[in-house]
């Protein structure tokens, strides 16, 4: 029976080029979609961008140029960097496009008909930012201008009418959800938030605007455009063509498995989306992930503060897989964390280039030349060559539980741990010394062989180039890739050839040293 995993990233809102923080949701997305394939999932994996609202529409007529030619422009950057970051998504939807208009405004109209939405009056802070509304006690004033205690982001007093959505509504609904789904929302301490927020009471939500033009227009009142954020959040339906119900991408892959985004939009995907979701009687997304930032010099990267890491510059620099492993590996998933130059060369030399891009080397170069580039075919294992190989057997279940609890921590600890074992096997071993005892060499190389091509298949969501460059030892295509497989003890071929790589990762030569 087939299975089927939906993931998606934050649509990206294109007022600016991208940033680390972009990339680093897209890297992450990327892990799981390339996880969840080959452990034998039929994946989907959308991302894009949010080319909608007042900010967009000010940031083009500060350039002096066409709204939508303003979009087509960043939006190809971002379109652009999925191809850079090596992503595998299936789908990049825009806003703008037809598709998503067509749901938006079906989906309206059914909160219309389902007496969810009424026209009144809207008093209040706005942060054209952030494209939020905010409550009097969450801001503060600073340097005489009052600004959202959360973002930091100017805010603005609007008073215009506008269409609300009825959210007071769905405050006992939506807890007796998160009640009844205690895995909705990830981390816990971002769960705790969110209930807290909504016990607090929820106010009826302003999901129009009259001020701007620049929006999809609310059906039978062309005078309002729809809420940014009912507008945006609304992607992650329209890329799966609803509401056709008849629609094979939206009955494969709707209720989505996994929305990936940043803390700071937490409140939208685990509110308000699920708030508009009940309304039109859609059934729920299964989890939302709020991670968290990557940091300059300890603050959230924003144009504004002038402090944004540019991730095209350091790929240049210092490659693509790298920054891949580094981010995932450096940054604790679900809190904050900083990118350093320091830690991402250290990266490089320790992990990839010394345990990971070493181990390939020293057994590919034994094996060619003790083995005649041959993988052995008279082996017999030992309690030792067991121990090491039974590990990832032993493990397997384990670690589709921690992936589907997205723990990329143990994730990736699992894999240094098991490059610093086969390293230490290869020379507690040492098969130098066993040339008068060809079985045991024979063995002890099998068993390497057989060790590294595990890790590559466990490294591949990570570095999948890097990998597939390992992989090439064993003449191993990305097709053949199954995480199942690494309980295999014996996937590899006995007598088959064996090819030498080149070097796997360059190491950096340290200022300091």
């Amino acid at each position: 029976m087939d299975k089927f995993y939906y993931i998606t990233t934050p649509i990206y809102y294109p007022s600016a080029k991208p940033h680390m923080g972009h990339a680093y949701s897209s890297i992450i997305a990327d892990f799981f979609a390339r996880f969840k394939k080959i452990d034998g999932f039929k994946v989907h994996f959308l991302t894009g961008t949010d080319e909608h609202g007042l900010k967009i529409q000010r940031a083009a007529e500060k350039k002096g140029i066409d709204t939508l030619d303003f979009c087509n422009e960043i939006s190809q950057t971002f379109r652009n960097l999925s191809k850079t970051l090596n992503l595998t998504n299936t789908d990049f939807i825009r806003t703008t496009e037809d598709r998503h208009k067509k749901t938006v405004q079906h989906l309206w109209t059914e909160l219309v008909n389902n007496g969810d939405i009424y026209l009144s009056k809207y008093s209040g802070w706005y942060s054209v930012s952030d494209e939020a509304f905010y409550n009097d006690d969450e801001i503060e004033e600073h340097d005489g201008k009052k600004i959202a205690i959360s973002s930091k982001s100017t805010v603005e007093w609007m008073d215009e009418e506008s269409y609300f959505f009825k959210l007071s509504k769905w405050e006992k609904p939506l807890l007796d959800f998160y009640k009844n789904n205690p895995d909705f929302i990830s981390p816990e301490s971002r769960k705790n938030e969110v209930i807290s927020f909504v016990k607090n009471g929820l106010k009826d939500l302003s999901v129009s605007r009259k001020s701007f033009s620049w929006g999809i227009k609310v059906p039978e009142d062309n005078n309002h455009v729809i809420y940014v954020w009912l507008d945006a959040l609304t992607n992650y339906i329209s890329a799966l063509n609803y509401p056709d119900k008849k629609e094979k991408l939206f009955k494969q892959f709707w209720p989505a498995s996994l929305h990936l985004i940043g803390k700071d939009i937490l409140r939208f995907h685990a509110i308000y989306w699920p708030a508009f979701l009940l309304a039109a009687k859609i059934e729920l997304p299964k989890k939302v992930y709020g991670h968290g930032w990557i940091l300059s010099d300890d603050e959230k990267m924003s144009k504004s503060k002038g402090n944004i890491l540019d991730p095209l510059e350091i790929i240049e620099q210092y490659g693509l897989d790298p920054l891949r492993y580094y981010l995932i590996k450096e940054v604790s998933f679900g809190n904050d964390g900083n990118i350093s130059q320091d830690r991402l060369e250290d990266c490089i030399n320790s992990d990839l280039a010394n345990n990971f891009g070493n181990l390939c080397q020293r057994v590919t170069a034994f094996t060619i030349k003790n083995c005649d580039s041959k993988i052995p075919t008279e082996i017999e294992f030992s309690k030792d060559d067991l121990n090491i190989l039974d590990k990832y057997k032993n493990n397997i279940d384990e670690i589709r539980n921690k992936i589907d609890k997205q723990d990329l921590n143990y994730y990736i600890e699992y894999i240094v741990n098991s490059l610093f074992e086969a390293n230490k096997y290869f020379n507690d071993q040492e098969p130098w010394k066993k040339k008068d005892d060809k079985k045991r060499l024979n063995t002890i190389v099998f068993t390497s062989l057989e060790i590294v091509r595990k890790i590559s298949f466990m490294l591949y969501p990570i570095i999948p180039e890097s990998s597939l460059k390992a992989l090439a030892i064993f003449d191993i295509k990305e097709d053949q890739i199954k995480f199942s497989s690494i309980a295999d003890n014996n996937f590899l071929k006995k007598g088959n050839s064996i090819n030498s790589i080149g070097l796997l990762f360059k190491k950096i030569e340290k200022k300091n040293d």
